[in-house]
Order: structure tokens, then sequence, then C-alpha cells
């Protein structure tokens, strides 16, 4: 069993008009195993903590702590929060021009355990990850995300969340630009994921519809840099019903 804590957890960025404080005030705790939805309007600070768990460098913890398993996240640098177990499925995942999904997810795979995974057995592994999640073999050989369209890009995300199995995975905004097929492509590799490995999730979103795949066991609603309210997944179903109005008393942080 691993947990992610994240204790009253500050968080500001720098901009033109001066330091802007983002975060205010976060508690969390994570599980394996479990599934905690995030939900909240934009700019309410939803991705500022995915990249903060992270480790991005732009966003500066003013005070509070993350920990796995009892370690310090915030001492450790971004490889080494990897190597830890945690991962980060992005909202806009990156194109690396030059470097093909196959040498990419193996160097990857290679630099997490300390050595090469045997060629057969990953070439099995990874057609039979990018086969479950519907997506062509011959994108092994294509540049990472170059000319991905937005879905195949997503579907990608799963495929290194299977084949990395990190402990505890946050998935910023996995459902945006998917159309009805691919979200549940998607689900389905997330649910299989958590079901193979005991994967703790954090998911970020601003809708229900995920949800209807991939059942959370928490949601907690994000206003203004913190957690306003905290349920089961009946909290989601309000949230469909009745928005985000009663939690908003003015301006949301970026």
């Amino acid at each position: 069993m691993s947990t992610l804590e994240i204790r009253d957890l500050h968080v500001s960025i720098e901009t033109d008009q001066g330091t802007k404080q983002i975060l205010r005030g976060v508690n969390l705790t994570i599980n394996s195993g479990e599934t905690h939805a995030i939900m909240g309007p934009n700019g309410s600070g939803k991705s500022t903590l995915a990249y903060t768990i992270a480790g991005h460098p732009r966003y500066t913890v003013d005070s509070g702590s993350i920990t796995l398993d009892g370690a310090d996240v915030l001492e450790m640098s971004i490889d080494e929060r990897a190597r830890a177990g945690l991962f980060l499925a992005m909202q806009y995942p990156v194109e690396i021009p030059g470097v093909t999904v196959s040498n990419f997810l193996r160097t990857a795979k290679t630099a997490l355990d300390g050595e090469a995974p045997a060629l057969r057995s990953w070439i099995k592994d990874l057609r039979g990850s990018m086969e479950a999640l519907r997506m062509d073999s011959s994108f092994a050989e294509r540049n990472v995300n170059e000319g991905f369209s937005g879905g195949e890009k997503k579907r990608h995300e799963i495929v290194q969340l299977e084949l990395l199995k990190p402990t505890i995975a946050v998935l910023d905004e996995t459902d945006s630009g998917l159309d009805v097929d691919a979200l549940k492509i998607v689900s389905e590799g997330v649910n299989r994921v958590k079901e193979n490995t005991g994967l703790g999730v954090l998911l970020i979103t601003h809708y229900t519809r995920i949800l209807r795949y991939i059942t959370p066991d928490f949601v907690h609603v994000f206003v203004d840099g913190r957690v306003a309210e905290e349920g089961g997944p009946e909290l989601a179903e309000r949230l469909e019903n009745e928005g985000y109005d009663r939690y908003l008393t003015g301006t949301t942080v970026g």
C-alpha cells in the first residue's frame, strides 16, 4: 500500500504583475487502490496541484508538504519522483521529435527499473497495451506524439501508465478533447491498470462524463485554490445538476 499525503499546501507563481498565490491550503490523502476525482471550475488551481506534485519548476511551494509513503516529495527531483512511483498524464502531452514511442517507453522503463527489460517480452507487452487501447502497432515507430490526434496522445499516456506501472497516477483532464469512443477506451485502460496493479488515481476533470466510466471513491470540489467540499460519487451527480455556482463568491485564481 502506498499513500500520497498533501498537507496544508500553499503554492504561488511569478507573473508580470508579481507573485500570484494559487493553492491556498490543500489537504488530500490518496491511497493505493483508491480513485479520487477533483472537480472544479476553470482557474480553480486543479492543474497547478498536478504540476506541483510532478515538480514543475514554475510553481513555488510557499508552505505545506507532499509525502509519498513518508518520503518528502518536495525534496525530490522530477526523475526521483517518477522512480518513487508518481506519474502525471498531462492535459496537453508534448511532442518529442526524433524519439520514437518504442525507444521513449523502453528508456523510461529502464530508468525506473535500473535495467533494460528483455526485448522479446517488452515488444509483446508494448504491442498488447497498444492493441488494448486501439492504437495501431505502427505508432510504436512514430515520434512521440508527433502528428498524433488529441485522442491518440491521450491513449499514448495510458500506454505509458500501463507499462511503467506507477503507484500513484495524476490524470490531468485526460478526458479533454476525447470523443465518446476514445473516452471509453481510455477509461477502460485506467480501470485495467488499477485492477492489475492497485494503482491510486487522482483524476482531475471539469465534467462528470468520465466518471461514468471511472467510478470515483471520493470526489473533491476544488474552488479558489482549496478543497471546498468532499463526498462520494453522489457529489459528482449533484455537480452535474447544479454546477459550481454555490461555491463561487467572486473571482477564481489561475
